[in-house]
């Protein structure tokens, strides 16, 4: 399928920052549409993410029952957190699990990067696979889950159909591991 890039790609001229804190950037960005018409679009700049999606050997995967508190919702969720500046989202990845289940990831492999929220949002996240964990002691640091526990992979497809699994990095991360380990079993 043939495109033209140059017919819709937008130009940035410029951002100037309104807000920034350690969780959160807001800008406005002063761009021009294809057309020519120029306006000021808001830009949610978040540090990037990386998630891990830990199997077992029993086909298993190892998953955290937590709430979220703007959305007062409970479900179950892959271990992840923010990278550390000068930090890898692979080493990120592997911390954030030993601390948020007691677990230490054996191996470790990217699965995909994506933006879960494009267009206003800059929110980079990194997911990976983590085949086989040892557990090396208790959760440390916040209270980050009132569950954890190893969930059969073939209990996946109804707990997403529940709702119990609802968030974009669980469910890409679920996808993606299946879609890995899928092709390398066959």
């Amino acid at each position: 399928m043939a495109t033209n890039e140059e017919q819709t790609r937008w130009v940035v001229h410029g951002e100037r920052l309104v807000y920034d804190n350690r969780w959160i950037r807001l800008g406005l960005v002063d761009v021009a549409i294809p057309g020519g018409e120029r306006f000021e679009h808001h830009a949610v700049h978040l540090d990037r993410a990386a998630i891990a999606v830990v199997v077992d050997e029993q086909d298993r995967v190892l998953m955290m029952w937590r709430h979220r508190f703007l959305f007062d919702r409970w479900g179950w969720e892959l271990p992840g957190g923010l990278v550390d500046a000068g930090e890898d989202a692979m080493t990120t990845a592997a911390r954030e699990v030993e601390e948020e289940t007691g677990y230490r990831p054996k191996e470790i492999e990217h699965l995909i990067t994506y933006q879960p929220m494009a267009g206003m949002v800059d929110s980079e996240h990194s997911l990976f696979l983590v085949r086989g964990a040892e557990l090396v002691g208790s959760p440390t640091g916040e209270v980050e889950a009132d569950l954890i526990e190893w969930v059969p992979m073939a209990e996946i497809p109804a707990m997403i159909a529940r709702g119990d699994i609802w968030t974009s990095g669980t469910l890409i991360g679920l996808y993606a591991a299946r879609e890995r380990l899928s092709a390398a079993s066959g």
